[in-house]
């Protein structure tokens, strides 16, 4: 069989969300350089001019928007037929002490990194299984195998990625579907960014409940844990380029019995063995960061 052709005599083609920049915007050049069709997507159309001037398919895609999924799936399906790669990697992170994140921002977090992904695979997996073929890719972070102070909104949406992955993995094996699950340490994106915008948030506004939000002054030893360790930077230790992760993303696409995850870079490999470690070891070893940094 040719590079870049299946089962249908045609190109390989690859929905990608969240390609505006960082991992998505790599993963969608990394996969036109292979010679499939992709469509890229986000929010956004102006984010990702240059990406159809790269030769890729281009679609404004809100992953929390069930119509605007709806209509791509729809478009991939009329114009290609059939989908070899669901790319999952819209994202972001809401980021500070579990009692200071409002309810509100915990849904939205849920909403688009484990809700949209939900909507997507659901859309796709009609034609995957009528082609009996197929690779959904979740774009998941060691944060959704090891939580910590001040991540636990991000990594409990993570940590869901991951449960939903394993479970889909084993629904659709037999229909020749793989589910794959790439979990990056610290990648060189705008994510820290974002990140450190959504922590937190000003003293004195107002949750929807009435109550205040922002820092309360109660978990100032948690923000410096999680500004000064780095703890999600891309420019931490161990942080890797975008395309390390996004060549991982296609070769994860284009294995015929792909592994069920993967761990782009040594950070990530050695990140998520602290899953192992005892509860009372991990503990005690945020306790000393957090006294090296306060």
């Amino acid at each position: 069989m040719p590079p870049g052709a299946d089962g249908r005599g045609v190109q390989k083609t690859a929905l990608i969300t969240g390609c505006s920049s960082g991992i998505g915007r790599a993963a969608a050049h990394a996969f036109a350089d292979e010679e499939w069709t992709v469509y890229a997507t986000a929010r956004n159309p102006a984010d990702i001019e240059t990406l159809g001037e790269a030769g890729c398919e281009i679609a404004t895609l809100d992953v929390t928007d069930q119509s605007d999924v709806d209509r791509v799936v729809d478009r991939v399906l009329d114009e290609e037929g059939a989908f070899d790669a669901l790319v999952n990697n819209a994202g972001y992170g809401q980021f500070g002490p579990i009692e200071e994140v409002p309810t509100e921002k915990v849904r939205e977090q849920f909403d688009v990194n484990v809700y949209g992904p939900h909507r997507l695979i659901r859309a796709v997996l009609p034609s995957m299984r009528r082609e009996g073929d197929g690779t959904i890719v979740n774009v998941s972070s060691v944060a959704g195998r090891v939580s910590f102070p001040g991540g636990g909104v991000y990594s409990g949406s993570k940590f869901a990625i991951e449960a939903m992955s394993d479970a889909l993995r084993n629904e659709v094996g037999t229909h020749g579907i793989d589910v794959v699950v790439v979990e990056p340490g610290p990648v060189r994106t705008n994510f820290a960014d974002r990140a450190e915008r959504e922590a937190g948030g000003r003293s004195g506004e107002t949750r929807g409940d009435g109550s205040d939000a922002g820092r309360t002054g109660a978990y100032e030893d948690v923000y410096a844990l999680f500004e000064d360790a780095e703890l999600v930077g891309g420019d931490g230790p161990g942080s890797v380029e975008p395309e390390l992760v996004a060549d991982a993303i296609v070769n994860a696409a284009s294995a015929t019995q792909p592994p069920a995850r993967v761990q782009p870079g040594t950070a990530a490999r050695v990140g998520v063995l602290a899953r192992f470690l005892p509860d009372a070891v991990l503990d005690a070893g945020y306790d000393f960061v957090r006294k090296l940094v306060s």
